[in-house]
């Protein structure tokens, strides 16, 4: 799946980190430590007496360029539809991790593994009073396929589904092709949208101010530039099953985009929000949130849990000459003092990321270790695949198929902040005979790059993802054309051999033993240079908010907050 804004498409959980599709590198400065230690998030229960009633206002850090439940692609538009405006037939347990029902009132998995039963609630209704129909359910899934709503980066995730049978209005029989891990976790996943407001795709396309869901919340509001209101809708399904109370305690929540920090800080002491863009940044949390309100009416909160953890990332391009060559992607990694950036801007906080997932996760080979700043090694392998500077302009080159290749690229990228990561690199790669040029470029216009894979370079980040990892989307060379985010055009044909096996393995231990060698051999490849994952979920809200604690075990838990009345 950016902080300005994060990709995030729905099914993979996967989160862009840099501007609508990616906030980059995130910042640090130490200043004061939070108040208290990080919670342990396994003693955290949900407050199902939360009281009932008064507004949020949480700031987004960046507008949503859409709110359709299949067309958006960032971490705005994810945290209003995901905890507030739609709903899914099944929904992770925050505690667990486990698939509990939502929609679905049972869900059965035949013994083979080929077909899934989904029973839905009966008096499910739409934000415009409509039933939901098992109709409805599946064109929900079938939309995502509509060339016209743009979500390619969604569709490998239903690959496992054959048909989808409606046995009757509240019965649907899900036909599997194969044994896929994440089947489960796609039909789960996916935002059921009432198909009489959808199903006319010229007009589907231009709801970007609206979601017809069955949620907790409906969209009142949509003012551009300025926020976002969602109020309380009285006929969800939720509030009468006791196994739901305790989530969708505020009668209003307003959602608002302030992307500079300072003014996202200024604006929390005042009041004006209640909990600001989540997760921080360290050197927001650390160096700008400060002042004599906080531990009294402003609280500042390490959250410690067992979720995955996003990583950011220079990803190399394969289809520039220069990087085809592993000794360069190697060298540059070595060349990236991630010591030094960790203790400057993030206070010694984060983790260095190891490889392509969270660190944190299962899935990541705990053998394989961050690569060390080291420019000797650096020099020592670039010297041996043949990089000297020829013609003594302080360059290093090389003769490639007759054409004379320079080590110098532009890494491209859509968040200002990630700069001082930048400039303290390109210092010290220039040191070793590298030139790397940096450019910043507006979220449309880095998107377009991406999307016509006209870079050197990118730097970003990808969010935490799923508890379960499916590399295909990123990693395998079918996701390098047709919307896939392969942006890089990285190919190994036995990384796509495993990931193709890994995704029919239903035991979960033997899963992970081959996604760990996924992981390894990717890592190897250093396709990327990892930066940083981040050990905690950082925080700030007021003392006008009430919740369970600070962090549930595998997710903070928002939705289940409440007013505290003054």
């Amino acid at each position: 799946m950016l902080n300005e804004k994060l990709i995030k498409p729905k099914i993979s959980k996967l989160l862009l980190i840099g501007s609508a599709l990616s906030v980059i590198l995130i910042a640090g400065a130490l200043n004061a430590a939070p108040k208290a230690a990080p919670t342990a998030a396994s003693l955290v229960k949900i407050n199902s007496a939360a009281p009932i009633g008064g507004n949020i206002t949480i700031n987004l850090g960046a507008e949503p360029p859409t709110l359709h439940p299949i067309m958006y692609s960032d971490v705005s538009a994810e945290t209003v539809l995901s905890n507030y405006a739609c709903d899914t037939l099944l929904r992770r347990d925050p505690t667990s991790g486990d698939f509990k029902p939502r929609m679905a009132e049972k869900f059965e998995i035949s013994k083979d593994g080929k077909t899934i039963n989904i029973i839905l609630r009966s008096g499910m209704k739409f934000h415009d009073g409509n039933p939901v129909m098992a109709e409805d359910v599946k064109f929900s899934f079938d939309a995502i396929k509509i060339p016209e709503h743009l979500a390619a980066d969604k569709i490998p995730f239903l690959d496992g589904i054959e048909k989808i049978e409606i046995i009757n209005e509240t019965n649907l029989k899900f036909h599997l092709k194969n044994t896929y891990f994440m089947n489960i976790n796609a039909i789960g996943s996916v935002y059921i949208i009432e198909k009489k407001a959808y199903e006319d795709i010229k007009k589907s396309v231009t709801m970007t101010r609206e979601a017809m869901c069955a949620g907790p919340y409906k969209i009142e509001k949509f003012e551009r530039g300025q926020r976002i209101l969602a109020k309380r809708d009285l006929q969800w399904y939720g509030f009468a099953l006791p196994g739901m109370k305790g989530e969708g305690n505020f009668e209003t929540v307003t959602f608002r985009f302030i992307k500079e920090k300072a003014v996202e800080i200024e604006s929390i002491k005042k009041g004006d929000i209640d909990l600001v863009d989540v997760p921080m940044r360290p050197d927001d949390f650390y160096k700008l949130a400060e002042g004599p309100m906080f531990g009294k009416t402003v609280f500042k909160v390490e959250a410690l849990n067992s979720g995955v953890r996003p990583f950011g990332f220079t990803g190399w391009n394969f289809k520039n000459e220069i990087f085809q060559d592993k000794s360069v992607r190697l060298a540059l990694s070595h060349l990236m003092n991630r010591e030094e950036m960790n203790q400057k801007f993030r206070f010694g906080k984060s983790e260095f990321a190891t490889g392509p997932h969270s660190k944190f996760s299962e899935y990541a080979d705990p053998s394989v270790k961050a690569i060390e700043f080291n420019p000797k090694k650096a020099q020592e392998l670039l010297s041996k695949a043949g990089w000297k500077d020829s013609d003594k302009d302080g360059v290093l080159d090389k003769v490639v198929n007759g054409k004379k290749l320079s080590l110098k690229f532009t890494t491209s990228h859509s968040n200002k902040d990630s700069e001082k990561y930048l400039t303290i690199w390109k210092e010290d790669l220039k040191k070793a005979g590298i030139d790397m040029d940096l450019r910043y470029m507006e979220w449309n216009s880095f998107t377009k790059m991406l999307d016509e894979k006209s870079f050197d370079a990118i730097a970003m980040s990808w969010g935490a993802g799923d508890l379960d990892w499916d590399p295909k989307q990123i990693w395998h060379s079918v996701s390098i054309d047709g919307g896939g985010s392969n942006f890089i055009s990285y190919r190994n044909p036995e990384v796509d051999k495993l990931i193709d096996e890994a995704r029919l393995v239903i035991d979960r231990n033997k899963r992970i033993a081959k996604l760990r060698k996924v992981y390894r051999m990717i890592a190897e490849d250093a396709p990327y240079t990892f930066w940083f994952n981040n050990k905690y979920d950082l925080y700030i809200y007021t003392a006008k908010i009430g919740r369970p604690g600070d962090s549930f075990e595998k997710e903070i838990g928002t939705r289940f907050w409440w007013r505290i009345a003054p």
